[in-house]
């Protein structure tokens, strides 16, 4: 089992952004413990993943929080933000515009899910979705949608092969009506959304790759 609050002290000393070079001995002193139980603790992180280390030569080491280390905090600052925070209808994402794989063309022109999109969203959308990868506490806020119902986009099956379903969320992509669609199988990491809309949001907003928007999710 991760220890959280260890994760989180090195978070604090800044292995979040970068190596840090630290000893078992001064480690100790941030978690109040004896050196021997702070050596065991950096172990049982780096042997779960959530932390690289590398032994220097003249002593201590540098340390890392990896991607499943920062997935960790993430998860456990979700866990407080539902404790803390007032459970709203809706969320504010906020993300870079990324070229996707090119598959939201193809999929988005399929009428298994032209149709559905029409009839539970009311619109058509354009064929092909806008990607962002998103900021540290959209990434979080995200799980909302992942513990949320949505709206139901069932899967079907064609004469060639058979298409997954997923859901999908109303919201307004800096203020054009669209939706943030949740495949239930995705080639993309958990910090990017997929979001649909009526028309060529890439034209629309006159968005490169790298310009920052903000989605508003209703759940």
């Amino acid at each position: 089992m991760a220890d959280i609050n260890a994760l989180k002290k090195l978070a604090l000393l800044g292995a979040i952004k970068g190596p840090i070079q630290l000893s078992s001995s001064s480690f100790a002193k941030h978690i109040s413990s004896s050196t021997q139980t702070a050596s065991r603790r950096l172990q049982a992180l780096e042997r779960e993943g959530l932390i690289s280390r590398s032994i220097l030569p003249a002593g201590g080491q540098h340390i890392t929080i990896t991607k499943s280390g920062k997935d960790a905090l993430r998860n456990e600052c979700y866990e407080y933000q539902k404790i803390f925070e007032p459970i709203k209808n809706e969320v504010m994402l906020r993300g870079e515009v990324i070229t996707g794989l090119g598959e939201g063309q193809y999929y988005m022109s399929l009428e298994g899910y032209r149709t559905q999109f029409k009839d539970k969203l009311g619109f058509i959308p354009y064929p092909g979705t806008l990607n962002l990868i998103l900021d540290d506490k959209s990434t979080v806020l995200r799980k909302k949608l992942d513990e949320d119902e949505g709206i139901p986009i069932h899967g079907f099956s064609s004469q060639q092969r058979t298409f997954g379903g997923g859901k999908c969320f109303r919201a307004a992509i800096e203020g054009i009506e669209g939706a943030a669609i949740l495949p239930d199988r995705s080639h993309y990491p958990n910090n990017v959304l997929e979001v649909i809309a009526p028309k060529n949001l890439r034209k629309m907003l006159r968005l490169k790759d790298g310009g920052e928007i903000s989605v508003r999710v209703v759940l």
